[in-house]
């Protein structure tokens, strides 16, 4: 063990040693820097005391603090296991009474007894209730003071079927759980809080009811909370939703209730229901801010280093503000030679008194050449000396103007270049002008510029003029014309009507100042990027000058901040009038068609036509020579008749449908049903199938929509189809099992077309080739060697002309090629550019016909 004596020695060496070191390192410092050390250490010795006192008090403040926690959980706890010790009681008792009613019968009368008996020993329990498996309520009582509704549907505190309430949650639960449940806390018939606790009732297995005790939140937090507990702290029960159910200390009217500091929360056990007891508690010191004794240090302890300070910048004072009048020097000449805006200063008889760097790198003469200059400068072009003396003479006169003087600046080498100056006064510090301060920039390159676009809006403006197309602009807010070119001004003029009338009904309305605030003038206005913003093109009829314009449009933000639409309306009369001709020699086209096909069933017709007449002929015949014998009574004579009546309208209905088939009319759009459609068609297509032996079924689904065709038409596409079909067949001599055609009308639902009525003729025919697939639709293209070439073209015209969509294509059976389908779109209306209809499902009860040959 080192002797003490030597220990000694040792400190002393080292404190020694570690004096020295600071009387080396203060040495070394200069004597304003000693300064600021001295002053700073008595100020850190006051802070550091400062800190001290109110950390002591802040340490004293939290122990008090946390004494108070712990008493507020404390109590809280002895509050819970008070109530959970009670409800534990009266649940046994209730499991008790229902054991008790389970093992032997028990009636009304001695169950009221029972449930008087243990309401008197809980007087939290408000009611007890002998309900059946049926909800029904068999017995009942209820404490005195507390009514109960004679109603059971009106009652809160019965449950009923299909009933969202908490009794009835609880009821299922403790059916189905088959245990106690307690129900969460709800407002019973007096609008108190209470909460039920039901006991499930079994006969054997089966369910045969429950024991409702009711539980008052009030009643049973004041018989649990013990009179000390209370005098100390408040306890209050909240609900899920921490809403404030029952409390030991209800406020007085008019008391305003504070939040509590102190908050400590336990679940009430056993009920698992969401309710919480909360205790609360204030904190009783005045704490650390209402002290007076650390008021009392903190102003000495201010005062001292007040002081401190003070006497710290009184010392520092001078060597700032020389040090600021350097900063100020170094930061004036670091921003005059970093401007790039040239700056000189006259005095009041025009001499050069101050240039910076800048205007010496503009000019390329140097700050000798020019401080001291008099008029004329070296900086002024030799031919215009004159005008820059004029200029000079009214900016010494004060009369430049704000927006600057553009001038003409030749530098030292010769080169001019374009400025800008912007002279302003210098005023001194006893507000005397002494002089003018003038800056200049270089505006060559903004010139060429500024030049380079005038002249595009120069050639913009001339392309615009040159167009054909009217173009105009027109403010929405104040519906004025911004901009027409000649086109516009050539057939409307300068006003904005004839931008009105090309726009139509659906534009923007005009915004009004005076008009309400709840109203939205820009309704309508599209919502996206304006340069993106745009609308589809319009075909506009204008009647003053019996023209067709295509109108294109598009909002955009006016060159002065205004919201503005733009139109360019195309003189479209010539092509309108071409499709007009064009629409009248496709309906000719289309007789002709029908005319065509109705010439190639020529002799199927007469070959139809013969078989009534015939049988007219021979009924005729028959009862010519009968009553020449007088071998026919009046009621053969009736029925032969009768008979030949029937043939013979037999024969008029094939000729009258063959007539309205072919007769020429303008397109009519109606009403149609695809069933009557199909079914006339069909009745026109079985003379050729019948001549191909050919047989045909159809499927057209109930309850469908209404169509808006012409009917005409499309018989003539689905007979085109279906006849097309049949010589399909025929041509390729197909067997038995093979000839016959399947005609369907069913509803689709296509993201493309919506809602829409299909027809698909489908064959057992050989199908076509890739090319013919390919061309099928061209003018005049036939695979039959006497065909026109217009059947499938007419038909494709007028489904398109339906808004409709018709497609072919093969069927296969592995590689080999089974057959054809044919099939057409209709839209269930086709005023709608996009139909809503609902997707397609299995018909229940389809009409199915068969035409056999």
């Amino acid at each position: 063990m080192q002797p003490r004596h030597d220990l000694f020695a040792s400190g002393n060496t080292s404190f020694s040693r570690g004096q020295r070191l600071l009387n080396r390192w203060w040495r070394r410092q200069s004597p304003a820097r000693q300064d600021r050390f001295v002053t700073i250490g008595p100020l850190v010795s006051v802070l550091l005391f400062l800190a001290a006192i109110i950390s002591a008090f802040w340490y004293l403040r939290n122990e008090e603090i946390e004494r108070e926690i712990e008493s507020v959980k404390r109590d809280t706890e002895i509050v819970q296991q008070q109530m959970r010790l009670r409800l534990i009681e009266s649940q046994e008792q209730l499991i008790r009474l229902a054991g008790q009613m389970t093992r032997r019968p028990t009636d009304a009368v001695d169950f009221i007894e029972e449930a008087a008996s243990l309401a008197r020993e809980r007087p939290e329990i408000t009611q007890i209730t002998w309900l059946a498996a049926d909800r029904e309520r068999r017995a009942s009582h209820s404490v005195s003071g507390y009514p109960m509704e004679t109603n059971p549907t009106l009652d809160p505190s019965m449950p009923g079927l299909g009933r969202a309430s908490e009794p009835e949650r609880a009821f299922v639960a403790a059916r189905d759980l088959r245990q106690p449940v307690y129900s969460r806390a709800f407002p019973n018939v007096v609008t108190a809080p209470v909460f039920q606790l039901q006991v499930p009732l079994f006969e054997g297995s089966r369910f045969a009811g429950v024991v409702l005790a009711e539980y008052s939140v009030a009643t049973l937090l004041r018989l649990t909370v013990p009179d000390v507990v209370s005098s100390r702290h408040t306890i209050a029960v909240l609900d899920d939703l921490a809403r404030e159910v029952a409390t030991s200390e209800p406020a007085s009217p008019g008391q305003l209730i504070h939040r509590a500091a102190i908050v400590h929360d336990a679940p009430l056990t056993p009920t698992a229901n969401g309710l919480i007891v909360r205790g609360q508690g204030w904190r009783t010191s005045i704490g650390l801010i209402s002290n007076t004794l650390f008021w009392m240090v903190v102003a000495l302890s201010g005062l001292t280093v007040w002081m401190l300070l003070a006497t710290w910048r009184h010392m520092r004072r001078r060597g700032q503000i020389q040090s600021a009048l350097v900063q100020e020097t170094n930061f004036r000449r670091a921003m005059e030679n970093s401007m790039l805006t040239g700056m000189r200063a006259l005095d009041l008889e025009g001499r050069i008194t101050y240039v910076n760097p800048a205007f010496c790198a503009m000019t390329g003469f140097s700050e000798a050449d020019l401080i001291g200059a008099r008029p004329p400068f070296p900086h002024w072009p030799p031919t215009m000396i004159d005008e820059n003396m004029r200029l000079l003479q009214q900016e010494l006169q004060g009369r430049s103007p704000a927006g600057g003087i553009e001038v003409k600046v030749i530098r030292k080498d010769g080169t001019l270049f374009d400025a800008r100056m912007y002279v302003s006064p210098l005023i001194d510090s006893k507000g005397h002008q002494t002089g003018w301060m003038t800056s200049m920039t270089n505006i060559t390159e903004a010139k060429r510029i500024r030049d380079q676009l005038s002249a595009s809006h120069e050639r913009f403006t001339t392309v615009l003029e040159g167009l054909d197309a009217a173009v105009s602009v027109l403010s929405v807010q104040q519906s004025e014309l911004l901009f027409a070119n000649r086109s516009y001004r050539l057939w409307f003029g300068a006003e904005a009507h004839g931008h009105d009338m090309l726009a139509g009904p659906n534009a923007a309305l005009p915004f009004r100042a005076d008009q309400d605030d709840m109203v939205d003038s820009f309704s309508g206005l599209p919502t996206e990027e304006l340069t993106e913003a745009g609308s589809d093109p319009r075909e506009v009829y204008v009647e003053p000058l019996g023209k067709w314009f295509d109108v294109r449009s598009r909002y955009l933000q006016w060159t002065d901040g205004r919201l503005a639409q733009m139109l360019i309306a195309t003189d479209i009369t010539a092509r309108r009038r071409a499709e007009e001709q064009a629409s009248r020699q496709a309906e000719k086209a289309q007789v002709t068609s029908r005319l065509v096909t109705m010439g190639e069933m020529a002799s199927s017709v007469a070959h139809e036509l013969n078989q009534p007449l015939t049988a007219i002929a021979n009924y005729c015949n028959g009862m010519v020579s009968r009553v020449k014998n007088d071998a026919i009574g009046k009621d053969d004579l009736i029925a032969a008749l009768e008979k030949t009546s029937k043939q013979a309208q037999r024969a008029g209905q094939i000729i009258h449908r063959i007539r309205s088939f072919v007769k020429r009319s303008e397109p009519q759009r109606q009403r149609s049903e695809a069933k009557t459609i199909v079914e006339e068609a069909v009745e026109l297509a079985n003379i050729e199938l019948r001549r191909r032996n050919v047989s045909l079924h159809t499927y057209v689904a109930q309850r469908l929509p209404p169509l808006m065709c012409d009917p005409i038409l499309i018989e003539q596409v689905v007979l085109n189809l279906v006849k097309n079909a049949a010589e399909a067949i025929d041509v390729a001599q197909m067997p038995p099992q093979r000839r016959h055609i399947e005609l369907r009308v069913v509803p689709r639902h296509t993201p493309d077309e919506g809602g829409v009525i299909e027809f698909s003729i489908t064959d057992m025919g050989p199908g076509m080739k890739e090319e013919v697939l390919s061309r099928m639709y061209e003018a005049f293209f036939s695979t039959k060697a006497d065909g026109l070439g217009i059947g499938l073209g007419l038909c494709r015209s007028i489904i398109e002309s339906h808004r409709g969509r018709i497609k072919a294509q093969n069927l296969y059976n592995g590689e080999a090629i089974v057959g054809c389908r044919f099939s057409f779109t209709l839209p269930v209306d086709i005023t709608l550019a996009r139909g809503e209809f609902p997707p397609s499902a299995p018909s229940p009860a389809p009409a199915n016909n068969t035409v056999a040959s």
